[in-house]
């Protein structure tokens, strides 16, 4: 299916020059003189490379439709992520560069989102948030403002984040899956 370059968003299948990329990051850029045009981040499916590449808003791109399917994560098998089928419980292996860093987020029995094309695993999403413990976080320094100063913390996952100066060392706390970002102090 045809679209236009400026529509054009990361999570979906694009063709192009007859090979089939995962898009993983788009920007619509707007010079001072000329045109605007879109910058996008994508990721061959066979072998994995990536690549950046523009269009004129105004081009059209070969869209790929895909088809959704939930699993249950179980575990991870070398490098590649062993996925169960809720419905008939069969196992899936998907290589888990498929996620990209969001791998760190994955947690034993997360329900994950598989997109397909043709049967093939092109692209995942995990759930928007997950909860996750601050293992490291900095002291608070007096003199900073709580409403625009956050300081650094380690994830129970490895990840670092940025939290408001109230969050300590032990508490569990919201995140985005997307960017590691601090949501709220998980409810417990």
């Amino acid at each position: 299916m045809k679209q236009q370059a400026n529509l054009i968003r990361a999570g979906q299948v694009i063709e192009h020059d007859g090979r089939r990329w995962t898009v993983l990051k788009q920007q619509i850029i707007t010079p001072g003189k000329g045109g605007a045009f879109i910058q996008v981040e994508m990721r061959d499916l066979k072998t994995g490379n990536k690549t950046n590449e523009r269009w004129r808003t105004a081009d059209t791109v070969e869209r790929l439709m895909t088809e959704e399917k939930e699993y249950t994560y179980s575990y991870t098998d070398g490098d590649n992520l062993v996925l169960m089928d809720p419905e008939t419980f069969e196992q899936a292996m998907i290589p888990a560069a498929i996620l990209g860093e969001a791998v760190a987020f994955l947690q034993d029995n997360m329900t994950v989102n598989v997109k397909l094309v043709e049967g093939d695993p092109v692209a995942m999403e995990l759930p928007a948030h997950v909860t996750l413990e601050i293992v490291e976080a900095d002291p608070v320094v007096k003199g900073q403002t709580a409403s625009s100063s956050y300081k650094p913390a380690k994830l129970s996952n490895g990840v670092k984040t940025m939290v408001p100066p109230f969050i300590e060392a032990g508490e569990r706390i919201v995140v985005r899956t997307e960017d590691a970002s601090y949501v709220e102090r998980a409810k417990n």
